[in-house]
């Protein structure tokens, strides 16, 4: 096994890194602070080529692989968790679907749009009475001659209210239950869409989560993604390489938060010393660096596979579960060795803290993921 990194992985790193230090990592405080989603911010990272990261060169992307995606989504997110959720929601729900199941007009309009950053992408599939039943949706569409009629609501979206384009998953056939599932394109502006309330959430406040309402919306039949009915498999897939990006944002944010602990461990005394140099310190953060690498590899190794054609579904809800619950963890202890300093709006690891506790909650619970691992251990 070769475990280091290409020389072009590498250097889209460290051109992600450098971006997060001066641009991203400078307005995160503000960002929590007022709630704003930093526009500003993803103009430029459209300029540079990240918002269609793992896209085609054909549709404006970059075409790089999934293990420089993962590394992007953590370079941002330890920089901030806003940012880099927004950004992992645009390129794994938003991006990937069209490439993978969209025609290659929907791909010229749609696809190239979001991935050249002229434009942010959403995916609508949670409602208030389907989380993590996911076929349990309410939603739906009747087909109108040369249109579809959506009616319905979805809450909890990334980007929803602000998005160029949402990917609407909806009920076309009731009696096939999850086999009658279409995904549907719908563009800001479309009469019959209208986006609700931004929820007011504990952390990761400048990345909008948005309720979203349709009412007698009418999409042309050419804005179905795919064949009609096949839209639970779509967003299965879909949301398996979008775990993959929440595993890194965890291991972002928990990077971020060990760093920080590290670097105050070093800086603080206490009966005069260092309490760098007491043995609790030093254990927490041997426990820290051992579960960041963990995290890393099981990432890293879902990415692989993915990469090279094989089947990751098992793989990345193992890397989701595992660093999603490690960077709480890492997070929680951060805090305690800043003791009071770490409840403190003045430090960062407050925010990180708040910031990371989505992770084992969105694209699939710790329970659900769990679940879905059970399943396939038991098949082999």
């Amino acid at each position: 096994m070769n475990f280091d990194l290409t020389e072009e992985q590498r250097m889209i790193r460290d051109t992600v890194a450098r971006f997060a230090a001066e641009v991203v990592a400078p307005l995160a405080h503000a960002t929590d602070e007022t709630g704003e989603f930093p526009a500003g911010t993803f103009r430029r990272m459209g300029e540079l080529g990240l918002l269609g990261l793992p896209v085609p060169e054909a549709y404006g992307g970059v075409g790089a692989d999934t293990v420089s995606y993962a590394l992007a989504v953590e370079e941002l997110s330890a920089a901030c968790g806003s940012t880099g959720l927004s950004y992992a929601a645009h390129t794994s729900l938003a991006c990937m679907p069209l490439l993978w199941f969209g025609n290659e007009a929907q791909k010229a309009r749609h696809l190239t749009h979001l991935a050249s950053g002229a434009g942010l992408g959403a995916f609508g599939l949670t409602e208030p009475q389907s989380g993590s039943d996911a076929a349990g949706l309410r939603t739906t569409a009747v087909q109108d001659g040369a249109e579809w009629v959506i009616n319905g609501q979805k809450m909890w979206i990334t980007s929803g209210a602000i998005a160029d384009v949402v990917l609407v998953a909806a009920v076309t056939d009731p009696s096939r239950g999850a086999r009658g599932i279409s995904n549907f394109i719908v563009e800001k502006g479309t009469p019959g869409f209208t986006p609700g309330k931004n929820e007011p959430k504990m952390g990761l406040k400048g990345s909008i989560t948005s309720q979203l309402f349709f009412e007698d919306c009418r999409v042309p039949a050419e804005n179905l993604l795919g064949a009609p009915n096949e839209g639970f498999i779509q967003f299965m897939k879909t949301l398996d390489g979008g775990r993959i990006s929440i595993a890194a944002c965890s291991l972002g944010l928990a990077r971020a938060a060990y760093t920080a602990a590290r670097g105050y461990a070093r800086e603080r005394y206490a009966f005069g010393r260092p309490i760098a140099q007491f043995q609790a310190i030093q254990h927490k953060l041997a426990d820290m660096a051992t579960e960041l690498d963990a995290a890393r590899w099981l990432i890293y190794r879902a990415a692989t596979l993915k990469d090279v054609g094989r089947p990751y579904g098992k793989e990345a809800a193992m890397a989701k579960l595992f660093a999603s619950e490690a960077a709480e963890r890492i997070c929680y202890q951060a805090i305690q060795i800043h003791g009071g300093a770490g409840y403190s709006r003045e430090y960062p690891v407050e925010r990180i803290y708040r910031d990371n506790r989505l992770m084992a909650i969105g694209e699939g619970t710790s329970e659900i993921l769990r679940t879905v691992i059970a399943r396939q251990v038991l098949e082999e």
